[in-house]
């Protein structure tokens, strides 16, 4: 198996490499401020990352997998508030669902969720495809792939929440051995490490990993009511305009 693999430096290379004695031949060069080691013999299972569960949960998973840093969530609020402010046209009321500047505004509530349309968005800001798989149905969404990016990170859903997921020597290898970025191919793949990904999910499904957004109970943490699946908030929200809802059983 062939990987592109992206670190700091040689220094973590080698430790990465003493983890998993997976390289058998290798080759580097720098690639803005990183090093891009290609592995030609490579071994690894896929982890899943846990983001904090802060609201804002889909920016600080895409800046984990993209930059290695869970504390991107204001920057890149800021990134797509500004993309789309500046194509109006595009971003539309009809395409957001809301007035431009209102979403502008709206996005940049730190309490606000993120989904479709900011993936789309960072996809196209970083230059890289993000394959954001959904555990309920096994789906994997795949943002930028018409752009033919030559490179791929992953997401993981569960109705909720996301988090990132990543290749890894072994799963007690600390995090700065994982490798969140991935080499697209010719056939459009990123090779053995897709069929992987897709088996971890269906085993997190198996495991019922998952919040069925149709059935699960809420209740307002503004008024108290009780609301049944994710129709339900949504009326309540837009009839009272609260937003704070916490999962019970």
């Amino acid at each position: 198996m062939m990987s592109s693999v992206l670190l700091w430096n040689k220094s973590i290379f080698n430790r990465w490499c003493e983890y998993s004695l997976l390289a058998r031949c290798w080759a580097w060069k720098e690639k803005d401020g990183w090093w891009l080691f290609t592995i030609f013999s490579m071994e690894g299972v896929v982890v899943r990352r846990v983001i904090p569960s802060d609201n804002s949960c889909l920016f600080n998973a895409v800046g984990y997998v993209m930059d290695h840093d869970k504390k991107k969530a204001a920057e890149l609020r800021q990134v797509i508030a500004a993309t789309v402010a500046s194509d109006p046209q595009k971003y539309c009321e009809a395409f957001l669902g809301k007035p431009n500047a209102e979403y502008c505004n709206w996005i940049l509530d730190s309490e606000k969720w993120g989904g479709a349309i900011e993936l789309a968005i960072l996809a196209d800001y970083y230059g890289r495809e993000i394959a954001a798989y959904d555990i309920q149905t096994t789906r994997c969404d795949l943002y930028g792939q018409e752009s033919n990016y030559s490179e791929r990170v992953m997401l993981i859903y569960d109705g909720l929440h996301y988090d990132a997921l990543v290749m890894s020597p072994v799963e007690e290898a600390p995090e700065e051995f994982d490798q969140t970025i991935f080499a697209v191919q010719m056939n459009r793949s990123i090779g053995p490490v897709e069929r992987l990904a897709l088996n971890f999910v269906k085993d997190q499904q198996r495991k019922r990993s998952y919040t069925d957004t149709s059935k699960f109970t809420l209740r307002c943490g503004v008024c108290q009511i009780g609301v049944v699946g994710q129709k339900e908030a949504m009326e309540h929200a837009q009839a009272t305009g609260h937003v704070n809802f916490q999962e019970y059983r």
